[in-house]
């Protein structure tokens, strides 16, 4: 009998949410995310030491010699993340999302610039910008970039996406694929009502249901890719979804057990539901997302802990950088 995993992968397109390359290399997705919390760890595993320093050799050059260790630390985990999804890209067939600068997540141009700079950086090397998504956080002032960039041919993965008026957004501003977070949505609701919620009660499975079903209903070209799981039954529950990204672990864990997956998500079963249409401006965004708490929060917490995350990678560039330095100047 078929493993639960690759019974997934006959109706749903699975991705790897991680930057361990030896974890893409073992259970062979269709396409890979990464974000700045999952560059931080893996930049931090020996194996992949080489990748950083060459990135930071290849930094303090383009900086200059009168650059501090700081400032060629900044430079570099901008091309960082680049480097790891080029590794990426030489094992798995599809796509690798790279993301935007979460600092940067309320100001529309310096995103635009930023996800320019990204994809420069990948053709340069000589990978196809339809190999890469860029990532940008679910604000209005993030959906407003995606919307310029797509019109360039940059694709888009809207991230941190909790609530319906940010995805409801993003369709309309024709981004390619938005990624609602799934657990971080269990999250707040076990800590706001102390339950606890399995299978289809799951707050973070049913409000991804709710979007796949509005985006087939009309019609919408933008894909939906589950995003943030907590177990393998949140999986399960959205079978069907156009896309999953999915650790390591859960994809060990779906890969080891047997047994019939049904199928929960259907774009036919949703065409034929009764949906109201919500149409969408930023007066509407603002209103509904000062309503819903739970996105509100977790959009926050999102985007803080990213930058966070961003700021310890440049802290553990600078230390490596002195360490690589070091022989240079006792000679």
């Amino acid at each position: 009998m078929a493993t639960i995993l690759e019974q997934l992968r006959s109706m749903t397109t699975v991705v790897s949410d991680t930057g361990d390359i030896n974890s893409i290399k073992q259970f062979k997705p269709t396409d890979s995310t990464t974000n700045p919390s999952l560059i931080q760890a893996a930049a931090g595993m020996p194996e992949y030491q080489s990748i950083v320093d060459d990135v930071l050799q290849q930094a303090r050059k383009d900086a200059g010699t009168g650059a501090s260790d700081k400032e060629v630390a900044t430079i570099a985990f901008k091309s960082l993340a680049v480097a790891f999804g080029r590794k990426i890209l030489e094992i798995i067939p599809g796509r690798v999302s790279t993301e935007v600068d979460a600092r940067l997540s309320y100001d529309t141009e310096k995103s635009i610039e930023t996800a320019r700079d990204i994809i420069a950086q990948y053709e340069k090397a000589g990978v196809s910008r339809d190999r890469v998504l860029i990532k940008l956080a679910s604000t209005w002032e993030g959906i407003r970039a995606a919307e310029v960039l797509e019109k360039e041919g940059i694709h888009c993965n809207m991230t941190l996406l909790f609530g319906m008026h940010q995805a409801i957004a993003s369709a309309e501003a024709k981004v390619t694929l938005i990624s609602p977070f799934v657990g971080r949505i269990l999250d707040w609701y076990k800590k706001d009502t102390g339950k606890d919620y399995v299978g289809a009660e799951d707050p973070g499975v049913q409000s991804v249901t709710k979007i796949y079903n509005y985006y087939k209903h009309f019609g919408y070209k933008t894909v939906v890719m589950g995003a943030s799981f907590r177990n393998i039954g949140e999986i399960k529950e959205l079978a069907g979804c156009d896309l999953l990204t999915i650790s390591p672990k859960l994809l060990g864990e779906l890969e080891a057990e047997q047994g019939t997956l049904e199928r929960k998500l259907d774009p036919e079963k949703a065409k034929q539901q009764k949906i109201e249409k919500i149409p969408m401006d930023k007066a509407t965004f603002d209103k509904m997302h000062a309503a819903d708490r739970m996105a509100s929060d977790k959009l926050k917490e999102g985007i803080e802990g990213f930058s966070k995350a961003l700021e310890e990678l440049e802290i553990t560039l600078a230390k490596r950088l002195a360490e690589i330095s070091e022989p240079a100047v006792s000679r």
